[in-house]
């Protein structure tokens, strides 16, 4: 793996562990160093896309467009000669789905909380001028809040002559696609997004899909006839909601219009769905760009411009991070607290560190979570060198100082209505046929919005477009407005706090390697990810290995991705595993208490890839089994998962 597709990444982000592979793509948890803030960052390998690159950027484009509280946030994006890096909104909740597993079903109560957000995602991105495709528990997250965030835009629609338009591209997943699709006709795509509802809440509701076979040929009757049984614990309202949904007729469908007042989904409530943005794209914080102003020591007036831009660069990422702090009622503040390097930097390739390594293991209490439908196995990342730099902080005098300063410029915020931009039409490659007959449409307009414009390359702009510092003067001052060129981007981020100390495996391995070598010890750190992580543990002292434990399993809190059983003795849940795996055709490896299982098809293609990992849950004080999946249909992962489980004699 090349230095040179991650370099730019390392500026501005401390990569941890992977937390969801896919078929072109993986997942991994960082840290955004300016704001301390987690990120979700997808890394997609060029050459591996080939014909899907059209469809990365169709996912992008509709992303840097949708502003939602409902709705995944895309904050960069990053291109290299041969990666992608797209960084995201994190939700350590998990998927939906895993979620549907855990609970056997939803209650009603529970389900039209979930499924209020649902609509209002939908209604949102359907006021935008698109439509979803792909509409399923797997493509909804939970955040930390337990609220949903839609995901998966890589088969969304932008139709060039609006919503009421025909598509003709078939896509999706089969037990959620609408009969029309089935069929091959040309269909609308608010239309079949309803079908994929209707879907949906049937699976929160019943724990199970209202349309399945093994068979895809029989499945697909199933959808055409519209037939699906209906359970005794459904009240009358859903059944009715239901039918509203799943109607075989599009034209007889219910439309997002009518389901944001439906009787069903405000049934303990006072009022309709709110499908509005809270906030919508042009909008800009006074107290961001006041932190941001006073950090890099710019006017508010020139960082309010860059921001306005939104070239979702590092500068974006910084912004929209810092939005994210406030809303979560944390102190918009970047950190300050970093290392000053004693020499000038030169060059980003002449950086090396002068500290020695300080890390704490690099293992996580809180859970992982698989990033939409992924289908790819993680691979080990060494670098040969691991750049750093440092950032002059401001003192607490100069801070306050400046920050009683900036005040006074006068700089108006951009508000929404107040500036004029230019947009760049959203196209992706669909046959259109005949235009539907027009409804008035069900929205309000949408707030105004700012595009990303100035565009180059294949997918994403540039990525030196930030804000950088001015040198630490005597007397801080408020500068002109730079312009981007003057932006020295490589001397801005890369820096090592030293109350960072939880690094990705592969960060620190590197790391260990350039100090072993420094202080010529000769000792060889490279090699496998598994002995180079035998050799990082031995340097560490006790007292930073706090809480690690290299023979039990891991210690994690109650989850529902985690489950209970009645042993208490880890190793002999392990051993009781192991006989049952290849007793349901389930190949694995084995990697302490993680068991990396996987099942073939008769011609040796892997139809599924899933981890069991027996952990110590306290809370009740007991063993549990995390289980995570990473390929493979997701209904029948959850048939199979259960299946192994009520194997287990716990």
């Amino acid at each position: 793996m090349a230095v040179d597709d991650y370099e730019e990444l390392l500026k501005y982000y401390d990569l941890h562990e992977t937390i969801g592979t896919g078929g072109f793509a993986k997942v991994k948890l960082a840290t955004h160093l300016l704001t301390g803030e987690k990120v979700a960052i997808k890394i997609m390998d060029k050459d591996g896309l080939g014909d899907d690159l059209p469809r990365v950027k169709t996912e992008i484009d509709a992303m840097k467009n949708f502003s939602h509280q409902h709705v995944c946030r895309l904050y960069h994006v990053i291109e290299t000669p041969k990666k992608i890096f797209m960084i995201l909104e994190y939700c350590p909740g998990g998927e939906l789905f895993d979620y549907i597993i855990a609970k056997d079903r939803l209650s009603e109560e529970e389900a039209r909380v979930f499924f209020r957000q649902i609509v209002s995602a939908v209604a949102y991105i359907h006021s935008q001028g698109y439509a979803h495709r792909d509409l399923k528990p797997e493509n909804l997250l939970i955040d930390e809040d337990h609220n949903l965030k839609l995901i998966d835009f890589g088969l969304c629609a932008k139709p060039k002559g609006g919503m009421d338009y025909h598509l003709k591209t078939c896509c999706g997943s089969p037990a959620y696609a609408a009969p029309e699709l089935i069929q091959g006709k040309a269909y609308i795509g608010s239309e079949a997004d309803i079908w994929s509802m209707g879907v949906l809440l049937y699976a929160l509701m019943c724990g199970y899909l209202p349309f399945d076979d093994d068979n895809v040929m029989v499945l697909y009757k199933k959808i055409m006839r519209g037939r699906y049984d209906i359970p005794k614990w459904l009240s009358p309202g859903s059944v009715l909601l239901l039918s509203q949904m799943l109607q075989v007729d599009p034209k007889k469908r219910i439309t997002v219009r009518h389901l944001l007042n439906h009787p069903w989904l405000i049934q303990g409530y006072s009022y309709p769905v709110e499908w509005q943005s809270k906030s919508p794209l042009g909008y800009i914080d006074e107290d961001c760009v006041t932190e941001m102003s006073v950090f890099y020591k710019h006017s508010k007036t020139s960082t309010s411009h860059l921001i306005s831009e939104w070239d979702y660069d590092q500068t974006t990422a910084t912004y929209l991070l810092l939005l994210l702090k406030k809303s979560h009622g944390k102190p918009v503040r970047m950190m300050r607290t970093v290392h000053v390097r004693e020499h000038p930097v030169s060059s980003f390739k002449d950086l090396r560190s002068k500290h020695s390594l300080d890390c704490e293991d690099a293992c996580r209490d809180d859970l992982p979570y698989v990033f939409g439908s992924m289908e790819f196995s993680d691979d080990e990342l060494f670098y040969d060198e691991y750049p750093l730099a440092g950032i002059e902080p401001l003192t607490p005098k100069e801070y306050s100082k400046y920050h009683c300063e900036i005040k006074t410029v006068n700089s108006p915020s951009v508000t929404p209505g107040k500036q004029s931009y230019t947009t760049k039409k959203q196209e992706n490659k669909e046959n259109f046929d005949t235009k539907a007959p027009k409804s008035d449409s069900p929205f309000l307009q949408p707030a105004p919005w700012t595009p990303f414009s100035k565009r180059r390359g294949v997918l994403t702009t540039p990525n030196h477009n930030s804000l950088a510092p001015p040198k630490v003067e005597k007397s801080p001052h408020v500068r002109e407005a730079p312009s981007k060129k003057q932006a020295v981007t490589a001397d801005i981020i890369s820096v090592i706090s030293p109350e960072r100390r939880c690094r990705s495996v592969e960060l620190d391995l590197n790391q260990a390697h350039l100090d072993s070598a420094q202080k010529k010890k000769g000792a060889k750190v490279f090699g496998s990810l598994e002995r180079g992580l035998d050799k990082m543990i031995t340097m560490l002292t006790p007292s930073k290995r706090k809480g690690f434990t290299r023979e039990g399993p891991r210690k994690l809190r109650a989850h529902y991705n985690v489950t209970t059983t009645n042993l208490l003795n880890a190793d002999q849940l392990l051993n009781e595993l192991t006989k049952i795996l290849p007793m349901k055709n389930v190949d694995y490896v084995q990697k302490g208490y993680i068991l990396k299982c996987k099942t073939q098809s008769d011609f040796g293609k892997v139809t599924m890839q899933f981890e069991l990992e027996v952990c110590q849950v306290s809370k009740p004080d007991v063993v549990g089994i995390r289980r995570q999946r990473l390929k493979g249909d997701a209904w029948v992962y959850k048939k199979l998962v259960e299946d192994i489980l009520s194997s287990c004699k716990v």
